[in-house]
C-alpha cells in the first residue's frame, strides 16, 4: 500500500470514527472556532491538572480533514504536559506551513503526519 493511500485511510478512519467526540460537561477551558472561509466549526472542552492535559473533548461540523484533525489532535495531546503539547503544536504548525515540502516527525506527530501536504 502506498503512503498516500495509507494517509487517506487514517484521515477517513478519524472522520468516520472520531476520538473524543462529544463535549464533556466538566472542563477547565472551552474554545469555539468557526472558519469563516469554509464554515467548519469546532468547540473544544479541555481539562488540565498540574500542568498535564487530562482530557480534550470536542464537537463540530465540517469537512473530513477538519474533523479528522480535531480527532487526531485530541488524542495526541491528552496526557501531555503543557511543554510537550507546545512542542507537538510547534511541529504540527511547521508541517502545515510547509505546504507539502516536509513529511513531519511521526515520533512526535503520530497520525497527524497524515495531514501533510
Amino acid at each position: 500500500m502506498e503512503l498516500d493511500s495509507l494517509y487517506q485511510e487514517v484521515i477517513l478512519d478519524h472522520y468516520k470514527h472520531p476520538l473524543n467526540k462529544g463535549l464533556s460537561a466538566t472542563y477547565g477551558a472551552q474554545v469555539h472556532h468557526v472558519n469563516s472561509s469554509c464554515g467548519d466549526e469546532v468547540t473544544l472542552n479541555v481539562t488540565a491538572e498540574d500542568g498535564i492535559i487530562k482530557s480534550i473533548t470536542w464537537d463540530g461540523v465540517g469537512c473530513s480533514i477538519s474533523q479528522a484533525s480535531v480527532s487526531i489532535a485530541s488524542d495526541l495531546l491528552v496526557n501531555k504536559s503543557f511543554a510537550e503539547a507546545d512542542a507537538i503544536l510547534d511541529e504540527f504548525t511547521e508541517l502545515m506551513h510547509s505546504k507539502g515540502t516536509k513529511q513531519g516527525n511521526p515520533d512526535v506527530l503520530d497520525d497527524a503526519v497524515a495531514l501533510a501536504g
